[in-house]
């Protein structure tokens, strides 16, 4: 269960809102919801000796409490982050847990602890209160069994998610100790992501010895531990990719950036504008298409380009191969490292017009964009 910030896109079923934060269920739960009914189902048949249907219900009645667990954990983050000013997009529940997507990032690291740390604190009230309803409840009783299970579901989830590493919110924690103490966000993020490296190969570690001491069902609990652990390992990555990305973001310049505009003639062919182009000694420049008043309509996209065979060319004109303004997403040149990001985040794309008022005076590819901020990453350009 983690916090996330600025993600695009929204996946998932829309449940309407709690306490006025959009709540999502994704598709991978519904795998969830399958594994545990059918587990739990056979744990309550043997230990209440319930039938089958019972069993099911039972087993689903648990499902229902865990992911209402599960979504308390999340408003914890969420409503300490409004209460700190930072708007909440939504939350949305899914296999390994849920997440909650806020507007922009803490502002400092005394913001960001407090928010990591809501969730955890929310797990671990909810625990003890399952742990006191099991200590009072009659043994060998339903209500005596879904507390336990309760009890030890959101103990698990407190502990585990205190952990000192990326995408954990024990993760975010320490990235706040670490932001505090160097004055640097990217600093922080890039030591709980390494961390959270470590905290997925010990999970990792940890499911391989409890598979071989036969300490866990081959068949139920190892895979789920396994996909956990390969999440940990990618989130805590793509912490990592992040941080460096952020410590680049300064050396964003669009004036630099952008390439240049070749304007070309409405119903130029295609071979000609390319021809041009090349003898103007600007190969990387942008093919724009113009009207007979000289006014910019459309951008030749460089995919739709490269899907056409070069014999073709000379016949078939630039129009065919353009995307109208309208359809492009556009950034004023003196924008920011930090803009730019994000409306690459919410507007994915190969090519951003670059505005100086009302005017086009350059066109960002996201290749160059990406070359920029991961010089050592390879791009398709």
């Amino acid at each position: 269960m983690e916090q996330r910030t600025r993600r695009p896109r929204r996946p998932g079923l829309s449940l309407g809102r709690v306490l006025g934060v959009p709540l999502r269920v994704d598709a991978s739960m519904l795998l969830l919801t399958v594994v545990v009914t059918v587990l739990y189902a056979a744990l309550a048949r043997r230990q209440l000796d319930l039938g089958h249907l019972a069993g099911y219900l039972v087993g689903l009645g648990f499902v229902v409490s865990l992911l209402g667990s599960v979504l308390l954990h999340e408003l914890g983050h969420a409503l300490t982050a409004r209460r700190h000013g930072i708007g909440v997009r939504g939350i949305t529940l899914e296999l390994l847990g849920g997440y909650t997507e806020m507007d922009r990032d803490a502002p400092s690291p005394r913001v960001e602890l407090l928010i990591s740390l809501a969730g955890p604190a929310v797990s671990a009230v909810l625990g003890a209160g399952a742990v006191a309803a099991t200590l009072a409840l009659p043994a060998g009783t339903l209500g005596h069994q879904l507390a336990f299970q309760l009890a030890v579901s959101n103990v698990v989830v407190a502990i585990f998610n205190s952990l000192p590493g990326l995408p954990l919110d024990g993760g975010r924690a320490l990235r706040a100790a670490v932001w505090a103490l160097t004055r640097d966000r990217h600093r922080g993020t890039e030591v709980a992501g390494w961390v959270g490296r470590a905290v997925a190969v010990a999970t990792l570690a940890l499911v391989v010895l409890l598979t071989l001491r036969r300490a866990l069902a081959p068949l139920a609990l190892p895979p789920l531990l396994l996909l956990v652990a390969v999440t940990l390992w990618r989130g805590a990555g793509q912490s990592i990719r992040l941080a460096r990305i952020g410590r680049r973001l300064h050396l964003v310049d669009l004036a630099r950036l952008a390439r240049p505009l070749l304007p070309v003639p409405t119903g130029t062919p295609l071979a000609e504008a390319q021809r041009r182009r090349d003898e103007a000694g600007t190969p990387d420049a942008a093919l724009s298409v113009v009207d007979s008043a000289g006014r910019t309509v459309s951008l030749v996209d460089p995919a739709r380009v490269a899907a056409v065979p070069p014999e073709r060319r000379p016949w078939l004109a630039v129009d065919e191969v353009a995307r109208a303004l309208t359809a492009l997403p556009t950034l004023p040149v003196d924008a920011d490292g930090e803009r730019v990001l994000e409306t690459v985040r919410t507007h994915p794309g190969a090519q951003y017009l670059v505005t100086a008022g009302e005017d086009v005076v350059g066109v960002l590819h996201i290749a160059d964009l990406a070359q920029l901020l991961e010089p050592k990453r390879k791009t398709n350009t």
